[in-house]
């Protein structure tokens, strides 16, 4: 077992009940107050650790990593040491932080490197160089080809024989708390003889997660299933936003374009795939069987449970929505693989995400499009409002976590309210 997962460790730093972030997590993240700049942190309860700080005063010295790479204001340098060093950073900051270690507890500096979650600023965690949205709940993708195709064989040929995932745009990723800004592009109603220019009205958030890789091998190399946990640093809540009437026009014949490349916007803390290990599970059965390069040994799919909020203007938070990541019929080690047998590199900080996280009921659906089914079932809203797809003014939230053992490992959560177009 990752000596930092173990369930009966406790913190000396305060943890609430019920906190996203207790000592058996420990996901990294890039912070700034009012006098520091931007630099690498870790969550721990409501607190955040200072590693630039902390490194600069010899704790952590014994990982043989150099301070400097916790100055930097994005993860990649210390996500392209790889996972032998960012696990050993990992096990020695659960050490400094343990109730019985006296070392940074009972140092003169030891709190002041303890910033409280209100006083700081999240920023990007990572520079995104490469983005790829896959498209992997098959929940998700037949509820979509049963609407705009035939319900009867909803599923395009090649979806169960390959993650479907197209290219991305990673400009437009944003963290939590960043304003989305309605698009504008061109749409066509059926009946219209020409399309016409405005603000999408079909604004959706889709419900993913997103990880983060370390550096993959060399261009022509390709990555195996074996090998592609060793390649994935942690992951991220992921909200990729799409403009569903702009996306119609535009899909044919290549893919998404403008109704995708406006924004993405992910949590600020990246959660590391080895504090995951104990949400392990089975993933679907795959028929037809997979081709030899997408088969894997042992459970690859994670239980993570997963919620949307949508909070209309000075109203209160509404849940619309509660799937779970273990629904996901393609895993992270297929994708990943898939992505690579071409011979394609990865860099360390590409993101990949997993595509729409629809479950098997209509609660569980991870988009407006499904939740209202196209606009023909809309939402009901505390306030008397209903949602057909979001309005200027709403914040959507998403929110996940996993629970094991009495232990609770989170993500925080994803939230950006919506402005009207310009």
């Amino acid at each position: 077992m990752i000596s930092a997962n173990d369930p009966s460790l406790k913190s000396w730093v305060e943890v609430p009940a019920n906190s996203d972030f207790p000592i058996q997590n420990l996901p990294f993240g890039v912070f700034k107050t009012e006098t520091l700049a931007a630099r690498v942190g870790v969550a721990i309860g409501h607190s955040v650790l200072d590693l630039a700080t902390l490194a600069d005063k010899g704790y952590l010295a014994s990982t043989g990593v150099d301070a400097t790479v916790f100055h930097a204001p994005r993860l990649n340098d210390f996500i392209a040491l790889g996972k032998e060093t960012t696990r050993t950073v990992r096990n020695r900051i659960s050490q400094l932080l343990e109730s019985n270690n006296a070392e940074l507890r009972d140092a003169d500096d030891g709190n002041a490197m303890l910033h409280a979650m209100g006083a700081v600023t999240m920023l990007m965690p990572i520079e995104v160089g490469d983005y790829t949205d896959f498209y992997s709940s098959i929940e998700h993708a037949t509820n979509v080809g049963t609407m705009f195709r035939d319900p009867n064989n909803a599923l395009l040929p090649n979806w169960k024989h390959i993650p479907v995932g197209y290219h991305g745009r990673a400009s437009s990723i944003v963290v939590s708390g960043t304003e989305i800004r309605r698009p504008m592009g061109q749409t066509k109603a059926d009946d219209a003889p020409a399309p016409s220019f405005g603000p999408t009205r079909l604004l959706d958030f889709e419900l993913e997660m997103a990880f983060v890789t370390y550096p993959g091998k060399a261009m022509g190399e390709r990555i195996s299933t074996t090998e592609a946990e060793n390649h994935i640093f942690g992951m991220c809540l992921f909200n990729d936003w799409s403009a569903r009437d702009i996306q119609k026009w535009e899909y044919v014949p290549l893919g998404p374009f403008l109704a995708k490349n406006f924004a993405s916007s992910i949590s600020p803390w990246i959660v590391t795939l080895d504090a995951l290990e104990p949400f392990r599970v089975a993933g679907p059965e795959q028929d037809p069987k997979v081709l030899p390069y997408l088969e894997y040994e042992g459970p690859r799919n994670f239980d993570l449970q997963l919620e949307v909020l949508i909070q209309p203007e000075n109203q209160e938070a509404h849940r619309v929505c509660a799937s779970n990541f273990k629904y996901m019929y393609w895993n992270m080690s297929q994708q990943l693989a898939h992505h690579t047998v071409n011979g394609c590199n990865v860099h360390a900080g590409d993101m990949m995400a997993s595509g729409t996280i629809s479950g098997p009921v209509p609660e569980s659906y991870g988009s407006m499009l499904e939740l209202s089914w196209r606009g023909t079932q809309p939402l009901p809203m505390p306030d008397g409002t209903e949602r057909k797809f979001i309005l200027d003014g709403d914040t959507v939230i998403m929110r996940g976590w996993g629970e094991a053992k009495g232990v609770k490992i989170g993500f925080g959560e994803v939230l950006n309210k919506v402005l009207p177009a310009q």
